[in-house]
């Protein structure tokens, strides 16, 4: 098929090599000059390894990120709010901090086959029924036999192919950053501190990327999203910084604010449907979420593989989009629903939950049921209420070989699986 891609985010970047691998010829429309990741760093989840080691990429992953083993945060006083362990799932399982810049070199350089990258395209319409789409100069690009709409959580387009069921913004965001991690002593740990649910800063080690061999943490501070501007008074900022977390304020000294900050916006959106005509929706612009339960690359890596293989499964696009979407939303509905409810407990005015969240989310995760589901919706493998996505054995095994390397050296190749 000849398949126009719009966004050349992860999960458009993944389509295009996962699709041009199986002959298909891709066009990728990215309205940015010159493309490139949009964020710091982000917990690349035990899924979204798993959709790497699919791909033959997860060496590449490994040779530059951060395994990561726990997540811990604790309140202002001192108090454990949430210690989660990737081993108490399964001993073999673990998370990978990585830079947004790493797996955007990485699937860049994996898109070999079929290449055809039209930079500074902004997309402003599609007609999903003659497979056509239309740029903002006037130009008109198709027909393609597919669409597939990866333009992220503000998608533009998404109305197109279908209206949205609940699409609403969230009232806080964040700024972010990477900082060298020198001697930052939680070398694999996300680490996290609340006031209330006012105040939140995160920090993950993320390893290297391509060009840069200098490890890094990712710093993640809340913000409400009307007072982002808060950052243009620097010693204020800094200080908020210090009153809550003064070890991640002394790793951000030589942090420019704000212009070393970056910021992120986040919506909840739900699609009555996620295709019509020829064109699909995939990744943020089919289900945005709160950033809360850290899935958003791992659902889109997840997202541009299961449209492969519904591709693959289905020869004519109606029975193919209808495979995609009942396997996607199983899988994703859940999220949606955790995601709802943790986010008022983390970033909202809400204080008085919050000091509930303080007494009661430790122990309650340590209740024997309550702990598996927990680790599950942590680790991306909670499917409905009581399924699990169930990880390949030999995923798991080249999991326990596997090990990070010296980012200088050649990563080794991996298993790729037809």
């Amino acid at each position: 098929m000849h398949i126009a891609i719009i966004g050349y985010g992860t999960g458009g970047q993944a389509a295009a090599v996962a699709l041009s691998r199986d002959g298909h010829r891709v066009d990728v429309f990215e309205q940015a000059p010159a493309p490139g990741p949009v964020g710091a760093g982000f917990l690349l989840q035990p899924t979204g390894l798993s959709a790497l080691w699919r791909m033959g990429l997860l060496d590449a992953a490994l040779a530059h990120g951060a395994p990561i083993a726990r997540l811990f945060g604790t309140s202002q006083g001192g108090r454990t709010v949430m210690d989660m362990r990737y081993r108490e799932l399964d001993p073999r399982l673990f998370g990978l901090g990585l830079q947004r810049g790493a797996l955007f070199g990485l699937l860049d350089a994996a898109w070999t086959e079929q290449r055809s990258l039209h930079a500074g395209r902004r997309i402003v319409s599609i007609d999903a029924d003659a497979g056509v789409v239309h740029d903002d100069a006037g130009e008109s690009h198709g027909a393609y036999d597919l669409i597939i709409v990866a333009d992220g959580a503000n998608s533009r387009l998404r109305t197109a192919v279908a209206p949205p069921a609940f699409d609403r913004p969230y009232p806080w965001g964040a700024h972010w950053c990477l900082v060298p991690a020198r001697d930052w002593e939680f070398a694999d740990e996300l680490q996290q501190r609340y006031v209330g649910a006012r105040r939140m800063a995160g920090m993950l080690p993320v390893g290297t990327r391509p060009g840069d061999p200098t490890p890094r943490v990712s710093f993640f501070w809340s913000v409400r999203t009307d007072a982002f501007d808060t950052a243009h008074d620097a010693d204020q900022w800094r200080r908020d910084v210090a009153s809550v977390w003064p070890e991640a304020a002394d790793a951000l000294c030589d942090t420019q604010v704000p212009g070393g900050l970056a910021v992120a916006r986040y919506r909840d959106v739900v699609q009555t449907r996620w295709h019509r005509g020829r064109a699909v929706l995939l990744g943020d612009s089919a289900h945005a979420m709160s950033p809360q339960l850290g899935q958003g690359a791992n659902m889109a890596l997840l997202d541009a593989l299961a449209l492969r293989d519904a591709l693959r499964a289905h020869p004519h696009l109606p029975e193919a989009f209808a495979a995609y979407e009942q396997a996607r939303r199983a899988h994703v509905a859940i999220y949606h629903v955790w995601s709802r409810w943790l986010t008022p407990l983390f970033q909202s005015e809400h204080d008085r939950l919050a000091a509930v969240r303080d007494r009661v989310f430790h122990p309650l995760n340590r209740l024997p049921g309550s702990k598996g589901q927990s680790l599950r919706v942590l680790a991306g493998t909670q499917c409905g209420w009581f399924g699990t996505v169930r990880l390949d054995e030999e995923f798991l095994e080249a999991l326990v070989l596997s090990s990070p390397r010296d980012p200088g050296q050649q990563p080794a190749t991996g298993v790729r699986p037809a």
